[in-house]
């Protein structure tokens, strides 16, 4: 009975971690998306010097990262977040 209540508090604990980096990530893209909205032509302003790319490469390149972005959070934190609740849930019954 020892082992179950360990693999459980441990499944928690990661659960508790996984939510975590969720939402951490979530709150670094909706300030990404800020910056780009508040401060895009500044940002264009100081890639340009870097690497010659027009407005729409820049807006394209900003968005699609974005989307991985999002993606790799979802599949990396969301789904075993969920996935650790559905067993420990199934489990405790």
């Amino acid at each position: 009975m020892s082992d179950a209540n360990n693999t459980n508090e441990t499944l928690e604990a990661i659960a508790q971690v996984l939510i975590r980096c969720f939402v951490i990530g979530v709150l670094v893209l909706f300030f990404w998306l800020g910056g780009l909205m508040l401060a895009g032509d500044l940002t264009y302003n100081v890639q340009t010097r870097i690497i010659p790319i027009t407005l729409q490469q820049f807006n394209v390149i900003n968005y699609a990262v974005m989307l991985i972005t999002k993606t790799a959070i979802f599949v990396l934190f969301l789904l075993p977040y969920i996935s650790i609740k559905l067993v420990t849930t199934k489990r405790s019954k």
